[in-house]
């Protein structure tokens, strides 16, 4: 007799895994060119930074921080509704994940299309 195992523990690791992009990857960008941008210490260059971009590690790259950082927030959002609000409904975890998925095609379609 088999039991279906609840995808609970993969969710968790990617709610974690995302908390830890985000927390430390999502600045960085910005730090690393703001802070020198009004000083002219960094010049951003539109062409240079369209050459990062279309590389392909970098849309990989681009795309699983895209995907962690969703499923991240659909997470976080579905347990503060389950507890916060006392919500405990089906249809939240599908409009959750269902987003954090449609988010994840939306970012692939634009990746790819770049």
């Amino acid at each position: 007799m088999s039991r279906r195992r609840a995808p609970e523990p993969f969710l968790w690791l990617l709610f974690s895994s995302g908390g830890l992009v985000a927390a430390f990857h999502d600045p960085d960008p910005a730090a690393a060119v703001r802070p020198g941008d009004p000083l002219g210490l960094v010049t951003v260059d539109y062409e240079h930074l369209r050459a990062v971009i279309l590389h392909p590690l970098t849309r990989l790259v681009l795309f699983g921080f895209c995907v962690l950082c969703l499923f991240h927030w659909a997470h976080r959002f579905r347990y503060t509704v389950y507890d916060g609000l006392q919500v405990k409904s089906r249809l939240i975890i599908v409009i959750c994940y269902g987003g954090a998925i449609i988010g994840t095609l939306l970012a692939g379609y634009v990746l790819l299309r770049l």
